[in-house]
């Protein structure tokens, strides 16, 4: 949730009316937020169930975790929604204790905080898997240097963007200049605005890769078909990136009053675009095993390094010793011949 102070031009320099300016900072927001300020009738009870939920994504990547690590099988992604899991229990907990302290103006800024910085790792991780499908389709351009480097530069606008949105976000309370609170709603549209485009990425660049005629066969990674590799990517970008519009699109909104919030402003809406979105990509990635899908070769730094040509094959012992149904392969149509050849076979061609 973003508390967005309005222009100078939108309020005519006038506080609403029945408002009184406090005193001190930091002062509380004049205008409406996503969500509102919770209750605890209405907002504690659909917390919990949220909190809950998160409790049990943290528990589940953690485990993933932890038993790829003794198997010698690294994903840093599983940590990562771990941790972004545990933003969100933050956040949870946060808000509860905001309802039961709705004047309290820092627990405020602490939950809003937590609101807007959770998202970025699920973000980053989706982008991780595109690229990881890019260099699989492309493997020539996919390791080309400019292609990495300017996966390095998106990330760090990431953390840039989200120092900026934080900033704003916490100076906007603890200041009354009409000038500053316009710099600040600014800066906050221009990280929302930025981090929807980041959270659509995958579309363009996976799509893309299919489109673009390819120079040599897909170098296959993970375990199961291509195309669902494809398919949970996309389908976890959009959720994302709902959630994401939605925020920034109803920010870039002319601001109402705290006691008129507009219907698009509801705690329905904050729950579904802010925290149902999420649970669903969560739960997505555990039960689909995407440490299996997206797990490539450590140490891969070129082409070949995904089919295991120029490192030792450790998927295949990671799938010979992981408990669980074994994935199908990939159709033809995705590019799903055998990977390897062995001498020992008919003709020179053996199975994976």
């Amino acid at each position: 949730m973003e508390f967005i102070y309005p222009r100078q031009s939108e309020t005519s320099g006038t506080a609403p009316s029945g408002y009184q300016i406090p005193q001190h900072a930091p002062y509380p927001p004049k205008t409406a937020g996503l969500g509102g300020t919770p209750t605890v009738h209405t907002d504690i009870p659909i917390t919990v169930i949220f909190l809950l939920l998160f409790i049990a994504g943290a528990v589940a990547h953690m485990t993933i975790f932890q038993v790829n690590m003794r198997r010698g099988h690294k994903f840093i992604m599983s940590g990562m929604m771990f941790g972004f899991c545990m933003a969100r229990i933050t956040t949870c907990v946060m808000r509860i204790v905001w309802a039961t302290r709705p004047r309290h103006v820092p627990i405020a800024i602490a939950a809003q905080i937590m609101v807007a910085a959770g998202v970025v790792l699920l973000f980053v991780v989706n982008l991780i898997f595109a690229q990881r499908i890019i260099r699989a389709a492309h493997p020539n351009s996919g390791w080309h240097p400019f292609f990495t480097h300017s996966f390095t530069a998106i990330y760090v606008l990431i953390v840039i963007a989200l120092i900026m949105v934080i900033t704003a976000n916490v100076q906007s309370f603890y200041t009354l200049n009409s000038n500053t609170k316009r710099i600040d709603r600014d800066i906050i549209l221009f990280g929302g605005t930025f981090y929807t485009v980041v959270s659509f990425l995958p579309f363009p660049l996976v799509i893309g890769g299919l489109v673009i005629p390819r120079k040599t066969r897909i170098e296959k990674f993970g375990s199961g078909r291509f195309r669902t590799k494809i398919a949970v990517l996309l389908t976890a970008a959009f959720l994302l990136c709902l959630g994401a519009a939605f925020r920034v699109g109803t920010n870039f909104k002319t601001p109402r009053p705290r006691n008129h919030p507009p219907a698009y402003y509801s705690k329905a809406c904050f729950y579904v675009f802010d925290l149902t979105v999420e649970v669903l990509v969560i739960f997505l990635y555990v039960v689909v095993r995407v440490d299996r899908r997206f797990h490539v070769p450590d140490g891969s730094k070129g082409p070949g390094d995904y089919s295991g040509k120029n490192v030792s094959d450790e998927k295949e012992e990671f799938e010979r010793t992981a408990s669980g149904p074994t994935i199908m392969s990939e159709e033809e149509v995705f590019d799903d011949a055998p990977q390897h050849h062995s001498a020992d076979s008919p003709n020179g061609e053996g199975r994976v």
